[in-house]
């Protein structure tokens, strides 16, 4: 079994294409989606504009859950898998609740204002110390979010980073913006990532780790662990911890 072709004829059928070096970046760390069974996943690699988004996440099947007091809104198999898992860790004394208020589907707008709050401060951070001209800095504000990601990758291919610790790539701390999977309504954010069994459970269900940048994020796969490879998907761990990641 080829899984390396598994994953490419995939994202051919979805009628995915990487052309640039930025989309083959993001394919490789937000891609696990594409492998998604019992669910749609998303048209592109990057989405382009809020319009976009709205039109995917108004044509799929989805649902609303409460989970821990607040409500979210998935695609439905990813929100039956969920909420499946919830029961199955209450049975064993234990919780899976979401991180934060924005865990479940996001818009488009969300997506850019967590992206921003990691560039802007990067920009007055730089200008101030010369690394980055005031020029550079209002060419990059002038662009959309969409055309900031390359302009702000190849910047950090200098050692200009843009995370909000600002030592490494921003990608390592958010997604750029059109680039969450949160954005297929296909991801959660987990309270309870540090418990080996409430991501055992989570696994039975479908969900795993993708992000090897984000612990608490968990991507709706569909599917058993030992199906991933066939999907095209590959364990690496990071620091101990595991996550399946495209195997291109």
């Amino acid at each position: 079994m080829n899984v390396k072709a598994a994953f490419t004829n995939r994202i051919a059928e979805i009628g995915i294409a990487a052309e640039s070096p930025v989309e083959q970046l993001l394919l490789r760390e937000y891609g696990a989606v594409f492998a998604v069974r019992g669910a749609t996943p998303p048209p592109y690699i990057v989405f382009p504009e809020e319009r976009s988004v709205s039109a995917f996440q108004d044509a799929v099947s989805r649902s609303s859950g409460l989970i821990g007091g607040i409500e979210f809104e998935l695609q439905r198999g990813a929100m039956i898998s969920l909420l499946a898992a919830v029961e199955d860790a209450a049975r064993a004394g234990l919780s899976i609740s979401p991180r934060g208020v924005d865990s479940g589907s996001r818009t488009y707008a969300d997506t850019v204002g967590l992206w921003a709050s990691r560039v802007e401060p990067a920009i007055s951070h730089w200008t101030s110390l010369g690394r980055m001209s005031e020029e550079t800095g209002e060419m990059i504000r002038a662009l959309s979010p969409f055309d900031q990601v390359p302009v702000v990758l190849s910047l950090e291919d200098e050692g200009i980073y843009f995370a909000k610790d600002l030592s490494k790539s921003i990608i390592y701390s958010v997604a750029p913006p059109g680039a969450s999977q949160h954005l297929s309504m296909l991801a959660f954010d987990v309270a309870e990532f540090d418990q080996a069994e409430v991501r055992q459970i989570l696994a039975r269900r479908g969900w795993f780790r993708t992000v090897t940048s984000d612990l608490p994020h968990f991507t709706y796969l569909g599917a058993s662990e030992n199906e991933l490879p066939e999907l095209g998907l590959k364990k690496v761990e990071n620091a101990a911890d595991e996550f399946w990641v495209p195997d291109i």
